[in-house]
């Protein structure tokens, strides 16, 4: 999969995001996936000069004409039908995911600028609700993977995010840009991904935000693992699940988490962390419970 130069990357920093060529390469890249036996059609010939299924295929399995589709695929969605989509989104086999944002790519919600530049706020009482969530790591998200509050376990485990730059509060800076969060997750490649997936949510909905286009355009010039994964197209939304760390005082730590949307606000999450009760994991956070955000401090003098 050819990636931009890049030149070409670093002039679109700041611009909004191309929503047809969007389309189009998400399109195209679902295309490609799929192979003629997982769709139940035959495969005439060993050499095919595409990978994946070819438009006709697709379309076939759609119940649109060829020149319907291939239309959609080079970024016209102008008055396509839910129906459609629909269609489309079973022969290429999408989840929900993918589904709902191919939809945002072809119908496009028209949305205020001024809603697009609000600042994120969160609700006193969620901050409240952190603060009592004692021997819980906790955050909340918004936006472009902005990390907007957190709770003093939170900072213990990942670091006292209250000495960065509001700025530099974002999950996508802090994994492809800062070489500790590579040790911290065991498996960094699976985060990355997840990250890159989240983004690529944010920018289906919110295409003409400058504030992510300039994050994606700086990641795709500073981290050549943000592009590779950039020029996948792969959205999925991740409600729960298990990450292993490393901690640099306590050691490794295998947390399940939990991700809440926000009643009132679908762009924020809280993200809760919990470790098997009776498990090596769970007394390691009851230790860095007992040290606080000194854990955090003494955490970076040992990696120093």
């Amino acid at each position: 999969m050819n990636e931009q130069p890049f030149q070409e990357i670093a002039g679109q920093a700041g611009q909004p995001l191309d929503r047809r060529a969007e389309l189009s390469e998400f399109l195209r890249t679902r295309r490609a996936r799929l192979k003629p036996d997982d769709v139940g059609l035959p495969d005439f010939g060993r050499h095919r000069r595409v990978p994946g299924l070819r438009r006709e295929e697709l379309a076939q399995l759609a119940g649109v004409s060829v020149a319907y589709y291939t239309r959609l695929e080079q970024g016209n969605g102008r008055n396509v039908s839910s129906e459609v989509l629909d269609a489309i989104a079973r022969a290429l086999r999408l989840s929900d995911a993918e589904h709902a944002h191919l939809t945002h790519l072809a119908r496009p919600k028209q949305l205020k600028k001024k809603q697009t530049a609000r600042p994120q706020q969160v609700r006193v009482a969620l901050r409240h609700l952190l603060d009592m969530l004692d021997g819980v790591p906790a955050y909340v998200t918004g936006r472009r993977a902005d990390i907007l509050v957190w709770n003093r376990m939170a900072a213990a485990v990942f670091g006292d995010w209250a000495e960065l730059a509001p700025g530099e509060r974002n999950w996508a800076r802090l994994v492809f840009l800062r070489p500790e969060y590579r040790d911290l997750f065991v498996d960094w490649e699976q985060k990355a991904i997840d990250i890159v997936c989240m983004l690529r949510m944010d920018a289906g909905c919110h295409p003409d935000d400058p504030r992510l286009s300039a994050l994606v355009g700086e990641l795709s010039v500073k981290s050549p693992d943000f592009r590779r994964l950039w020029a996948t197209h792969d959205v999925k939304e991740k409600t729960h699940g298990v990450k292993e760390l490393r901690h640099p005082l306590v050691g490794d730590l295998d947390l399940r988490f939990e991700s809440f949307r926000m009643a009132g606000d679908s762009e924020q999450a809280l993200i809760t962390y919990h470790a098997e009760p009776g498990s090596a994991s769970a007394e390691a956070l009851r230790l860095l419970a007992s040290w606080g955000t000194d854990a955090t401090r003494a955490g970076a003098n040992a990696q120093s």
